[in-house]
């Protein structure tokens, strides 16, 4: 656990030194959640306000993103030599990656919370209780963990840190064939089957609903259910795949 929180503390200083990369995951919240609200909020019936509509999808584009940038940040461990070093020094896999996934949970946390900031300053208001904000935030904070794993994995299993780049672009594009900025019922119906059982629409609805004080129903218990499965599933890989490349 000790191993764990240094190659954390060591991952949130590399994020501080990358003022580039901090600057666009801070700024990227902001300018999307003011882009949908009001470039094309006006021209999109969701039957309710539109910012509280896409709250929670701006919330999970963010979070894909930020967390997808685990799988560069692990490609560049392995290709310049450091993850060598640190085996050398006697620190095992688990602790090296679980610190890339702790940082990333952390970034993402900063961003939710700028999301949230702006929202209610241009309108969103919630009617969620305590316990509901509760229940929102850990399945959010559940996602990032997943999607974080899942991009260590990726990390692992590409060669350069441009191809572990383009899993970032397939992360931010999921929540588009979703439920994040238009109703399922107005898209194609040869899509809708996919963009209603995708992961990302059962995690929208999930916190969507939350949020707002709606009854969620089986989309919670779903929700987790996928966050648990693919965190369980990319956990595993990646300690097999870091044997591995490591070997």
């Amino acid at each position: 656990m000790s191993d764990a929180l240094i190659m954390t503390g060591r991952s949130v200083r590399l994020s501080r030194r990358n003022v580039d990369a901090l600057i666009t995951a801070m700024a990227l919240p902001v300018m999307l959640l003011l882009i949908f609200v009001y470039f094309f909020g006006g021209a999109i019936n969701t039957g309710t306000k539109y910012v509280t509509y896409v709250v929670p999808g701006v919330l999970l584009l963010c979070a894909g993103f930020g967390s997808a940038n685990t799988a560069v940040a692990v490609t560049e461990d392995l290709k310049g030599g450091i993850i060598d070093r640190f085996r050398s020094l006697d620190i095992g896999g688990t602790p090296i990656l679980a610190g890339h996934v702790l940082a990333s949970t952390a970034r993402n946390l900063i961003a939710t919370a700028l999301v949230f900031a702006l929202a209610f300053a241009i309108g969103f208001r919630p009617s969620a209780g305590p316990g509901g904000w509760l229940a929102a935030i850990g399945l959010l904070v559940a996602y990032i963990a997943a999607l974080s794993w899942l991009s260590a994995a990726v990390g692992l299993l590409v060669k350069s840190p441009e191809a572990a780049g383009g899993f970032t672009f397939f992360v931010s594009f999921l929540p588009y064939p979703s439920s994040a900025f238009v109703r399922i019922d107005d898209m194609p119906s040869w899509l809708q089957g996919f963009a209603t059982h995708q992961p990302v629409t059962q995690v929208i609805e999930a916190v969507r609903g939350l949020l707002l004080g709606q009854p969620v129903g089986s989309t919670g218990w779903v929700a987790l259910a996928w966050c648990t499965g693919i965190l369980a599933a990319s956990a595993a890989a990646s300690g097999a795949l870091f044997k591995w490349r490591t070997a």
